[in-house]
């Protein structure tokens, strides 16, 4: 679930490069305090882990001259001599302060839970956060001039952080690209202005989020990041987050299935790498959340193949011979052509439907092939079909025999009459395809049609004994010069006779 976006950042307008006043501070401090105070709340409740340990990793530049205006053209990070503002950064109120300056490595390593540095109010006002406290710090000038701490123009500002590893460290980047705008050497990973960005919301550092959010608009992330920009997304402006939505929100609700059914096509119709891609879209399929929706998508593109096996080959059996008799055989080698591809893909998608087991629906459909097998086995009874599409009639049968194991093995629970048509429709298709090739079968299609015998007398003898007895008498023809190679066959009529032969219980 999407975080919503109706808590948004008030902005305040402001100029990045002018100096604030004394007596103009004064009076637009009753006016903002009020807005500014309850964002500071509101981004001081950011939750630890919007700071994370990769803070450690972010490169801080060095002090370098501010370009706009300041008090002094030397103006610089952390510059004792020429500051008017002393900052104390916090984790442990109760710990010894320490000087930037003194402990540069021990802050890197993010041990020290206290420091202070010394910054420059006109530069701080950048940020909408400090602007606020330093109207305040005006205020308190003119009630007490005479304080020693308003004698050396310095005010201590308190900056609460949390305390998640690397706060510290993150704080003081952010302070120090108010002085140097340098946004492009410093925010140089996701990570990186993932860790940026809720200081820079937290102090209304308005430039410093906006780029943040450009980058992270701009890059890839990993989960983990991804995670981390959901969870910030409440806190932006609705046009800022826009983008970041734009890539996690789905634009509707079934765009997961017309992405799935988009894969399946070009898995099915890829001319290049065929196999590789069927395997990565077949791992996608299996790795899929939500099985429904892998059923409906497979179902669609189980449909469109057979709609045009089934039109190919009416067009193949009933041609219209009216036109040039070179052009009639052109039509019909496309209409076997374009029969033989997308059969090809049906026995792909039945694999896949099988594997997932939503084959439910292919399997009645299969059933209901009455008028499509009687085009098959016309089909097949012309020789015309050898030269041009040896194989049609083994990837039609492969299909046929697949889902026929499925419901053998129980695999799908298919109604009876569903049982009795698959057996009753394919029957005489694997029956003609066997006489068809008695005199040049390959190996592998023996091994094929005695499958596929074994399978349909396995569920004929799921079926009622009359519905048994009409189909079985059409499965002599599974038998061979050497009675002892046909055991199924003799399986199949010694059951049937053994219940033939029994008295019903209780009778």
């Amino acid at each position: 679930m999407i975080p919503s976006t109706s808590k948004k950042r008030p902005r305040v307008p402001y100029n990045r490069h002018s100096t604030v006043s004394p007596t103009t501070s004064l009076r637009s401090s009753a006016s903002r305090s009020a807005g500014l105070s309850s964002t500071a709340a509101l981004i001081d409740s950011f939750p630890d882990k919007t700071i994370s340990e990769n803070s450690k990793k972010l490169r801080r530049t060095s002090s370098h001259p501010l370009l706009s205006p300041t008090p002094s053209s030397t103006t610089s990070f952390n510059d004792l001599t020429t500051a008017d503002v002393i900052l104390r950064l916090f984790l442990d109120p109760t710990a010894p302060i320490i000087n930037v300056s003194d402990s540069l490595n021990s802050i890197d390593n993010n041990n020290q839970p206290n420091v202070q540095i010394y910054l420059h109010s006109p530069i701080l006002r950048c940020a909408k956060y400090f602007s606020a406290l330093l109207s305040d710090r005006w205020q308190h000038s003119k009630e007490n001039p005479d304080s020693a701490e308003n004698k050396i123009d310095q005010y201590l500002i308190p900056l609460k952080l949390g305390v998640a590893p690397g706060s510290i460290e993150v704080h003081l980047s952010v302070l120090e690209l108010l002085y140097t705008n340098d946004f492009t050497n410093v925010i140089n990973s996701a990570a990186v202005a993932l860790d940026i960005l809720p200081v820079a919301l937290k102090l209304l550092f308005d430039e410093c989020a906006d780029y943040c959010v450009k980058y992270l608009e701009a890059v890839p992330w990993s989960e983990e990041e991804e995670k981390r920009v959901i969870n910030l997304i409440p806190y932006l402006r609705e046009e800022e987050s826009e983008e970041l939505l734009a890539r996690i929100s789905p634009p509707k609700y079934d765009s997961c299935e017309e992405m799935l059914h988009g894969l399946i096509l070009a898995a099915i119709h890829s001319s290049s790498n065929m196999a590789f891609v069927k395997a990565f879209v077949a791992k996608l399929l299996r790795d899929f959340s939500s099985r429904d929706s892998a059923r409906r998508v497979l179902e669609k593109a189980f449909e469109t193949s057979l709609k045009i096996v089934k039109e190919s080959l009416e067009d193949y059996s009933s041609p219209d011979f009216r036109g040039d008799h070179n052009e009639t055989e052109a039509i019909q080698r496309l209409n076997l052509h374009t029969a033989m591809t997308n059969g090809r893909h049906l026995l792909w998608l039945v694999e896949r439907m099988i594997e997932l087991g939503v084959a439910d629906s292919a399997v009645k459909q299969w059933s209901e092939q009455e008028s499509f097998t009687a085009d098959l086995q016309r089909a097949f009874r012309d020789d015309a079909w050898r030269n041009i599409v040896p194989g049609f009639p083994a990837v039609l049968l492969r299909c046929t025999c697949k889902l026929a194991n499925a419901v053998a093995s129980g695999t799908i629970l298919a109604a009876r009459q569903v049982r009795m048509k698959l057996v009753k429709d394919w029957l005489p298709v694997l029956i003609v395809c066997k006489d068809c090739a008695l005199s040049s079968m390959l190996p592998s299609h023996k091994s094929l049609y005695l499958e596929l015998e074994d399978t349909f007398l396995r569920i004929i003898s799921t079926l009622p004994m009359s519905d048994a007895q009409v189909l079985l008498q059409q499965c002599l023809s599974f038998s061979t010069r050497n009675v002892e190679d046909c055991p199924h066959l003799f399986t199949a009529f010694n059951t049937w006779f053994r219940r033939a032969t029994n008295q019903p219980q209780g009778g």
